[in-house]
């Protein structure tokens, strides 16, 4: 089995795959304070649900937009498990192109789901990502990484209202019944809800209009399922992506794993 780890600005993601099938996958929240024994101690329990021993583990590969987790994730690795993980960065086959101006500045995670993009469809491409912060990213006919967007998330405006306009109080995010709200809590609702959509929307239209072209739009992420329903630019929703690309990426390098 091989273990595949999506670190995020809000949550960890663990996915086991067994041969190329994701058997089980859990959430926990991205701490930077967590120990390693925290997180494996954690982790075995996890496995334990599934009834996989970490002996079972042959591989793991770890993405991380948080640098601070990976080498707590490494330690964990070792100590817990007995392998040395892959990290997404230099050094890692991809078989991607990367046409950034700078490619060490793309994400490990838009890194990754170019990658499964790629894999599961054919360019030209955009993949959208819902989640803290939300990317767009453009790979053309050729399977090209051109590059793309990078916004807030929906969550990060609603922390930013309660934050800033002193007067508003801090909601949850949610989809309100209607558009026009009738009291404070679900105008904001509504103006988070429906104006991410509309940005989500309406990057995507701009990024059609600039390349003059009509590519697949894929959304992922961990608020995707939240905001999906009402977009008019997506064609397809995958919230495996990430882990599916980290299981692409694990098998091109796989003679470089180490045990021990």
């Amino acid at each position: 089995m091989v273990l595949v780890i999506d670190v995020g600005n809000s949550t960890i993601i663990f996915g086991l795959y067994d041969k190329h099938e994701l058997v089980s996958y859990w959430r926990l929240k991205t701490d930077q304070n967590k120990t390693e024994d925290e997180y494996g101690l954690q982790l075995l329990q996890l496995l334990s649900t599934k009834s996989a021993a970490a002996e079972h583990i042959e591989g793991i590969i770890i993405s991380s937009v948080v640098p601070p987790v990976v080498d707590t994730l490494e330690r964990m690795c070792k100590q817990y498990i007995n392998i040395d993980p892959k990290v997404i960065g230099p050094g890692i086959k991809t078989g991607l192109n990367i046409r950034y101006d700078n490619p060490r500045e793309v994400g490990a995670d838009r890194i990754v789901n170019a990658v499964a993009a790629i894999r599961e469809h054919h360019g030209p491409l955009i993949v959208v990502d819902v989640g803290t912060a939300t990317t767009f990213c453009y790979i053309d006919e050729k399977n090209n990484y051109i590059g793309g967007v990078i916004a807030p998330g929906m969550n990060v405006a609603t922390d930013a209202l309660y934050q800033k306009a002193s007067k508003l109080p801090r909601i949850e995010a949610g989809k309100p019944g209607k558009v026009i709200g009738k009291n404070t809590t679900h105008a904001i609702q509504s103006g988070v809800y429906y104006g991410y959509a509309a940005q989500v929307d309406g990057v995507v239209c701009r990024m059609k209009k600039e390349i003059r072209q009509d590519p697949f739009v894929i959304a992922t992420g961990g608020l995707a399922g939240r905001i999906v329903d009402i977009l008019t630019t997506i064609d397809h929703i995958d919230p495996y992506l990430t882990l599916k690309g980290l299981h692409y990426i694990y098998t091109m390098n796989r003679h470089e794993t180490k045990k021990g």
